[in-house]
């Protein structure tokens, strides 16, 4: 028997101006939740919105109250950043990516949704004609607003049928050769998925991006989050994947949100390749009125309009947990671990009861576990999966809305407690037997 009846979440949906649950956002599907959650008293698992599930790092909290201490708030930030806080991310990327960057390229953004939101403007200015965007998908919907917010066009597909070397290069071949791509954009590990791209899939995507002279905009939110592989240990091997080894067009985006669960002080790094941060665009210097280097143009005349720069004290904080990361005196892989744990105990509950993982395999191996999985159930429509978890009280988004082609939905690990297996294991038992049954 369901938990909420569909006059309760019509109520809800409603009370929060939600037109279709089925097609939600992310934010949407939160505010129904909330709303049910509140008024009814009885709680959701809630899967819907990525929020770090974990306690903010000790050592960012202690740098930041010293900073505060200190009387920095006094002063603006310099659009660029800090000194410290670009050292450390040089030092960072070289210590667990393995790619050499110069401080200069490493922008503070407030969370890497300023650094896409920027990055989109720039790369789309800089060459008359490369006006588009290229998302391998499924994604991050929020990408997608910022383009509509910009009045900029997109293309998108979903990587599913196009996994591997041959396939995917043959795909991209077909999109990018068309002349009109400005950026490719992708996510690794994958938000909502948690597919990986590997290192012959980044190759091809490094290659063809010389290739067609296009910038890959590559979304590091989940950093070292493939628990499949001993990745983290600094300055060792295995290093992190990235088309950086294969292109000099690229902006690796590292946000501290996830791996040091510093969300709430929206701290993040635009790291621009050190020869696209120099490389001078004759249609950026006729816009800005400057010199049309693409780094100093970003930051400068883009970012800065936008946010002025970032908190001083939060700086001083992302540089600390970066420095003892290298240092060894942070293991943010451990510390992030317990999402995996999460995730192969929720899938665990849920496959036993009918349902499936939708992305269930990299090119080589199963999907690893970590902040998000797909699931899938016989018969019903991403849309109508939404729906029918939410009767049962779990929230989730719809793949259709990440550009996926695959019917299920995301969820999301962060907010599941110890106290809520036994729920959820009570309620997909009755979803099971509610199924099967066919009454629903």
């Amino acid at each position: 028997m369901r938990i909420f009846d569909e006059e309760l979440i019509s109520q809800a949906c409603r009370a929060q101006n939600v037109a279709d649950l089925s097609v939600a956002t992310i934010g949407e599907v939160l505010l129904v939740a909330q709303w049910l959650e509140e008024r009814t008293g009885i709680p959701f698992i809630r899967m819907d919105q990525g929020s770090p599930g974990l306690p903010m790092n000790r050592y960012g909290i202690e740098a930041e109250k010293k900073a505060l201490d200190s009387g920095i708030g006094s002063q603006y930030p310099a659009a660029a950043g800090i000194p410290p806080l670009k050292e450390a991310a040089a030092r960072f990327v070289k210590a667990f990516i393995d790619i050499d960057i110069s401080p200069e390229g490493c922008i503070p953004t407030t969370g890497s949704v300023a650094a896409s939101f920027a990055a989109f403007i720039a790369c789309t200015q800089r060459i008359p004609g490369k006006d588009k965007v290229l998302f391998i998908d499924p994604g991050f919907p929020i990408q997608k607003s910022q383009l509509r917010v910009l009045g900029i066009s997109w293309r998108e597909f979903d990587i599913y049928p196009y996994r591997g070397a041959g396939a995917l290069r043959s795909k991209l071949e077909e999109e990018l050769s068309r002349g009109d791509i400005a950026a490719v954009i992708y996510s690794n590990p994958n938000n909502p998925s948690w597919i990986c791209l590997e290192e012959e899939e980044l190759r091809v995507i490094g290659e063809l991006a010389t290739l067609y002279d296009v910038v890959v905009m590559e979304d590091l939110a989940y950093f070292c989050m493939d628990y499949r592989r001993p990745l983290g240990r600094p300055f060792e091997p295995p290093f992190v994947p990235t088309v950086a080894r294969y292109t000099d067009n690229w902006i690796i985006m590292l946000s501290a949100s996830k791996i040091f669960s510093y969300a709430g002080q929206r701290i993040a790094l635009c790291c621009v390749s050190d020869k696209l941060f120099v490389r001078r665009f004759p249609a950026l210097a006729q816009r800005y009125h400057d010199e049309g280097l693409f780094g100093v143009t970003l930051t400068a005349s883009i970012l800065y309009m936008i946010t002025s720069g970032c908190t001083a004290t939060t700086q001083y904080a992302y540089a600390e947990m970066l420095n003892r990361s290298c240092d060894g005196g942070i293991d943010f892989v451990e510390d992030t671990r317990e999402y995996s744990r999460r995730a192969a105990r929720m899938k665990e509950i849920f496959c036993r009861h009918g349902f499936s993982v939708v992305y269930d395999r990299d090119v080589s191996l199963p999907v690893g576990d970590g902040f998000f999985f797909t699931l899938g159930y016989p018969g019903l429509s991403s849309g109508e999966l939404v729906k029918e978890l939410m009767y049962y009280g779990v929230s989730s988004i719809s793949l259709s809305t990440t550009g996926s082609h695959r019917e299920g939905v995301r969820a999301c690990v962060s907010r599941m407690k110890e106290e809520l297996y036994p729920v959820l294991e009570e309620r997909m038992v009755q979803f099971e037997i509610d199924h099967n049954n066919g009454r629903l």
